[in-house]
């Protein structure tokens, strides 16, 4: 494991999976000491049954929270270094899977239920990695500002340095010119003290 993964914060945070787990867990230890079933059969039938129940519990949840919550957008993991490149190897060999599986119906080897069933499913994967692929997406600050400039350009105006904006209720660094709060001490961009 390395210390990238290790480190991560969104590794540790507690999911609502993660409680009907637990929910199930000790609703199955619960029901043991409670029934103290004679039978080994009875007893697996019994944290079987449980776990079921934690199971169905999960399900629901899946289901009525979108219906519920105004807000509610699917979750969609930010992604590290090696998982990125996992996740672009596994996007590769599924566009690659589409087209084969294109060519094949084109061929006749194929048929048409076969082709839509595998299809949808190739299709569902693809877009479920294309979302996680894009979660980090390109930074729109460096789109808004190369933007700014064309368009600056365009009307035959120069952008003028951050550092030589005079912005009210701020202090400029002496050194680097870089705008700081009026409260600041130090320089957030060159440390030097202000």
């Amino acid at each position: 494991m390395s210390s990238e993964t290790s480190t991560d914060a969104t590794a540790s945070s507690f999911r609502p999976w993660h409680f009907f787990v637990l929910a199930g867990l000790v609703g199955a230890t619960i029901a043991v000491v409670t029934v103290r079933p004679s039978e080994p059969a009875s007893l697996v039938l019994l944290v079987l049954a449980v776990g079921a129940a934690a199971y169905v519990g999960f399900g629901l949840y899946r289901v009525v929270i979108p219906l519920t919550t105004r807000q509610f957008a699917d979750r969609v993991e930010m992604v590290g270094g090696r998982t990125r490149a996992a996740l672009v190897r596994e996007k590769t060999l599924v566009l690659r899977s589409i087209k084969e599986l294109e060519f094949d119906r084109a061929m006749g080897k194929v048929s048409e239920d076969d082709f839509f069933e595998m299809g949808g499913r190739l299709r569902a994967r693809a877009r479920s990695l294309l979302k996680q692929l894009d979660v980090e997406g390109t930074a729109y600050r460096d789109l808004i500002e190369r933007d700014l400039v064309e368009r600056l350009e365009e009307a035959g105006l120069e952008l003028v340095p951050e550092a030589a904006l005079s912005v009210a209720g701020r202090q400029t660094c002496t050194g680097c010119g870089a705008s700081n709060e009026l409260d600041a001490k130090f320089c957030k961009q060159c440390g030097a003290g202000l």
